[in-house]
C-alpha cells in the first residue's frame, strides 16, 4: 500500500521582489494545480491542494514512481497544461484534454527521512537527485539571485508570474510563509461596463460585480465580471451612477452565460472601466480582474 497521510503544503504570500536578492532562489510560477505526490511501492498517489486524492484524475502521472530514486519519497509540485506554444494555460488544465504534466519543486521526505527541517538548497539539491525527468514530469530549473532577470523574462513568454524563496527557509507545512513570495505579473485592459450583479452583505445596497465587455466589431463582446478592487465611496458612488444608466436591454452579443445573467441588471454601455487583470482566457475573459478606476 502506497505511503498517504494528507500533507497541508506550505504557501506562499504574494509580494514584490526582495531587496536581499542574493539570499533568494527564484522559481517559475506554475499556473496549474498544487499537487502532492506520495510515492511507495512502485506507485504513486496524488493529493489536490483540499488534500483529497485525486490519483486517478491524471493516468498520465501513473508511472511517476518509476522516476523517483527511493523507495518511498514525498514530492510537492503543480500539474499543469501547455498550450501549443509550450504555454501553461489554466483553462487547459481545468478542462483536462491533454496530458498534463507534473512540476516537481520541492522533496518533503525520502524513504524514511523527513527533509522539511533542510533549508531549501539542500532539498532542492536532493530533489534533483531523486526525480530523474519523464515524459510526463520534470524537475523546472531555478536560480539564485538576479530575480528582476527571470521576472522580465517570464513576463515575456506570458507566464504568470515567479517564485521567490529564500535559500535558508524550511518546508512549514500548511502556513502561508513570507519566506516563500510570489510575484504575479499583471496586465491593466480598458473594458466596457455593461451590467452589474447584485450585492450581498455590505454590498446589498450597491452592486456585487461589474459585467463587462470587449468591442469586437459592432458588437460588444462579454469578457466576465468585476468584483474587486473597490472601496466604499467607489461602490456607492459607481453603484448610483450605473444605476442612472439601468435599462432593460442586455448590450452583449451574444448574451452571456446563465450564472452571469442570473439577478443581473443591463446598463448602457457608456462607461469604460480599467482593469488589472492576470490574463484574458481562450473564451475571451478576464481572469483575476480588479477595478482600477474608469476611464474618463
Amino acid at each position: 500500500m502506497p505511503l498517504w497521510f494528507p500533507v497541508a503544503p506550505m504557501k506562499a504570500t504574494l509580494g514584490s521582489l526582495p531587496h536581499d536578492d542574493e539570499r533568494w532562489a527564484y522559481e517559475v510560477k506554475w499556473d496549474g494545480y498544487r499537487t502532492v505526490a506520495f510515492v511507495s511501492g512502485g506507485t504513486v498517489r496524488l493529493q489536490s491542494t483540499s488534500r483529497r486524492e485525486v490519483t486517478e484524475s491524471y493516468p498520465e502521472l501513473v508511472d511517476f514512481a518509476t522516476g523517483v530514486h527511493a523507495d518511498t519519497a514525498i514530492i510537492d509540485g503543480e500539474l499543469v497544461v501547455f498550450d501549443d506554444e509550450g504555454v501553461p494555460r489554466f483553462e487547459l488544465m481545468q478542462q483536462h484534454r491533454r496530458p498534463a504534466v507534473f512540476q516537481a519543486f520541492d522533496v518533503l521526505r525520502i524513504d524514511d527521512h523527513d527533509t522539511i527541517g533542510l533549508p531549501y538548497t539542500d532539498r532542492r539539491r536532493l530533489l534533483e537527485q531523486v526525480v530523474e525527468p519523464g515524459e510526463a514530469w520534470i524537475v523546472p530549473s531555478h536560480q539564485v539571485s538576479d530575480g528582476a532577470a527571470l521576472v522580465r523574462a517570464t513576463g515575456d513568454a506570458g507566464l504568470e508570474g515567479v517564485m521567490a524563496k529564500r535559500l535558508d527557509s524550511s518546508y512549514t507545512p500548511g502556513t502561508r510563509s513570507p519566506n516563500w513570495r510570489k510575484i504575479k505579473h499583471r496586465r491593466r485592459v480598458e473594458v466596457v461596463i455593461g451590467g452589474f450583479t447584485a450585492g450581498t452583505g455590505n454590498r446589498s445596497t450597491t452592486f456585487g460585480a461589474l459585467l463587462v465587455g470587449r468591442p469586437d466589431g459592432d458588437r460588444l463582446a462579454f469578457a466576465g465580471g468585476v468584483g474587486t478592487g473597490f472601496d466604499q465611496p467607489t461602490l456607492e458612488l459607481l453603484g448610483a451612477r450605473l444605476r442612472e444608466l439601468a435599462t432593460g436591454e442586455c448590450p452583449f452579443d451574444p448574451e452571456p452565460p446563465a450564472a452571469y445573467r442570473r439577478g443581473a441588471t443591463w446598463v448602457e454601455p457608456v462607461l469604460t472601466a480599467v482593469v488589472d487583470i492576470a490574463e484574458f482566457t481562450n473564451v475571451g475573459f478576464v481572469r483575476h480582474a480588479s477595478f482600477v478606476g474608469l476611464a474618463e
